[in-house]
């Protein structure tokens, strides 16, 4: 057996950061950014009020309460068709450029205004500058935004959309193909012939793709021959940049899956020293990295969160890679292993109102059952030789969003 970080290093080792493309803002959600982006205009593009009110030049509330007269308005959208002077106001919107002359607004609700006289009584004195909002307040011409290596969210994507950026240099997002191996498995509803177990590994996985902010492409299942499974690999190389296989990794009499891949392509069948999720495989068929996950379920996603998620996240030109891992309190003994296997546990719990986690050992710890591994908010690090006790601290990897 090999250790964890030696098979990672491998995998990671062997994947390059896809080629920077250019592409519209709209699309840009979750990408990370190739090139620093640098501001062209200026945000506010010009002085405007923060509030729904009147425009005044504010030494003329010095002596408030005064009656001032109110010789226009001014709309969101539009301009001052003049500018106030000392004694006059004008009504002004949310938004709305400030006219010229005047220097402060007082909000609406600090005034009585008589739309008939046309006059406005202000209530308060107000300082120079209040509920304005500056021209280039939040953004300069030749501002720095955001550099490269940033993951774009919704509020970058605001900040670029408001500085009239329209298309930006980023990493694509991989589409990642998926595909099943084996001839016990069905995926069409009918009724279970002996021997036969529906396929759970491919939706599992194209969904798990997804929720890591990846195109998850469906290649279907493979029946145990070798022209089957050659077929749906090349299909997968020439669609796809990566391809995840769940099945026939193992040393089995029937796992077709290993004759083929090395006779296409580059790979290397390791087995790694964690439970679940012992044999592993990762290589190239030209050029396209192929990971080959264990066939039983709870080992498939694990063996996914910890070689395929780093690898594809590398290929998308994140900088994390890794889940962030945390301290956390266990409710439940999690006993002593000799077998010289970092064990993975499936936990659920979280973080208190301090931050501070508390996880629970969930049933069902075998690598086929799934519902433990569906339940999991987290998966408990423990290493050979290690004796975790109720109340003991154990390393965790958050699951989720809560390990985003």
């Amino acid at each position: 057996m090999i250790s964890l970080d030696e098979a990672r290093a491998h995998v990671l080792d062997q994947i390059r950061v896809a080629d920077p493309i250019s592409v519209a803002l709209a699309d840009a959600g979750g990408l990370v950014l190739a090139a620093d982006v640098v501001a062209g205009e200026t945000v506010p593009p010009f002085a405007n009020t923060a509030m729904d009110g009147f425009a005044v030049v504010a030494a003329d509330t010095s002596a408030a309460p005064v009656t001032l007269d109110v010789v226009g308005t001014v709309a969101a959208g539009a301009a001052a068709d003049r500018a106030i002077v000392a004694g006059e106001a004008m009504r002004i919107m949310t938004g709305a450029p400030m006219p010229p002359g005047a220097d402060a607004v007082v909000m609406v609700e600090r005034t009585n205004y008589d739309e008939t006289a046309g006059r406005v009584e202000v209530e308060i004195t107000v300082p120079s500058g209040n509920h304005v909002r500056g021209a280039g307040e939040d953004v300069r011409p030749g501002d720095l935004l955001f550099e490269a290596g940033t993951q774009l969210g919704a509020g970058h994507l605001g900040v670029l959309a408001s500085v009239g950026v329209t298309t930006v240099m980023a990493y694509p997002r991989p589409r990642v193909g998926v595909v099943s191996t084996g001839d016990e498995l069905v995926d069409d509803g009918r009724p279970l012939a002996p021997g036969e177990i529906r396929d759970s590994n491919r939706l599992t996985l194209l969904t798990i793709l997804e929720e890591s902010g990846f195109d998850a492409i469906d290649l279907g299942l493979a029946r145990d021959n070798e022209d089957a499974i050659e077929t749906a690999f090349r299909d997968g190389v020439a669609r796809c940049d990566a391809v995840l296989s769940s099945g026939g990794v193992s040393m089995g009499a029937f796992d077709y899956v290993k004759v083929v891949l090395d006779r296409i392509g580059a790979m290397r069948w390791m087995q790694i020293a964690i439970k679940p999720a012992k044999p592993f495989a990762f290589g190239l068929v030209d050029g396209t990295p192929i990971f080959g996950l264990p066939g039983n379920p709870v080992s498939s996603m694990v063996s996914y969160e910890l070689f395929a998620r780093p690898g594809l996240r590398k290929m998308a030109g994140q900088s994390a890679l890794l889940r962030p891992a945390r301290r956390a309190i266990s409710a439940d003994d999690l006993g002593r292993h000799d077998d010289g296997k970092t064990h993975f546990l499936r936990m659920n719990g979280g973080p208190d109102d301090t931050g501070r986690w508390h996880v629970r050992k969930l049933g069902g710890q075998g690598s086929h059952q799934l519902t433990g591994m569906a339940n999991a908010t987290a998966l408990a690090v423990v290493p050979d030789q290690v004796d975790i006790q109720a109340g003991d601290e154990v390393d965790i990897i958050p699951l989720g969003t809560l390990g985003s």
